[in-house]
């Protein structure tokens, strides 16, 4: 197995467990419109563009999208993204690729400035080389573009270079830059998305996380 020297790291359903948060800061957003959801319904939007969720799946448009946004950031700034919980094993698997002179970085959908504050809130920010999140403003949201930001930012070699993520945005943001990609499991994504999205490797639980980035940091 090659040597891994640059490790980019998914946020929400990978590094963190922020279900609650999210989905109570939705249920917030969409009841200023009178729509109701079931909690249970609400985990599959942890992960992709706010502004896809609600245009795509909520039926809003124009003003109202980034009215609902607005809604949803009223919530999530107070309290949404403390509702949340880092995966046991996760600091110590940081901590451990830390000590050994990898970089670790953050790739996250999420705005760059919530992003900060739950690496810091949990501790864990201390790890991280560079943590790149999407704008206030909705751009730079395409795991693509953040890959290749990270990768052009640090001057990192994507042969050199692993995705971590829950989600396939995760894995065809890594194939669409040459990065090798692992899937994890144990996040958000729906039935069999993390096998259909075909990454390089797929893991089930952090334990076999930390035994195949392990070797790939040896």
């Amino acid at each position: 197995m090659k040597k891994i020297n640059n490790f980019f790291f998914d946020l929400d359903g990978t590094l963190t467990d922020p279900g609650t948060g999210i989905t109570n800061s939705l249920m917030y957003a969409l009841a200023k419109y009178g729509i109701t959801a079931e909690r249970s319904s609400l985990y599959r939007f942890i992960g992709p563009p706010l502004r896809d969720t609600f245009t795509d799946h909520f039926g809003l448009t124009g003003g109202s999208v980034a009215e609902a946004v607005g809604f949803y950031r009223e919530y999530f700034e107070k309290s949404g993204m403390y509702e949340n919980q880092v995966y046991p094993g996760i600091p110590e698997l940081l901590a451990g690729l830390h000590s050994k002179g990898k970089r670790l970085m953050v790739a996250t959908s999420k705005p760059e400035p919530y992003a900060v504050s739950i690496l810091k809130h949990f501790a864990i920010a201390k790890y991280f080389t560079l943590v790149a999140g999407s704008r206030m403003d909705g751009s730079m949201i395409l795991k693509s573009e953040l890959i290749a930001h990270i990768l052009n930012h640090t001057d990192s070699s994507p042969g050199e270079t692993v995705m971590i993520g829950d989600r396939l945005y995760d894995i065809e943001g890594a194939r669409a830059n040459g990065v090798i990609s692992v899937g994890v499991r144990y996040g958000y994504a729906e039935e069999n998305e993390i096998d259909n999205a075909c990454p390089d490797f797929a893991v089930n639980d952090v334990s076999e996380l930390s035994f195949l980035l392990g070797k790939m940091s040896r």
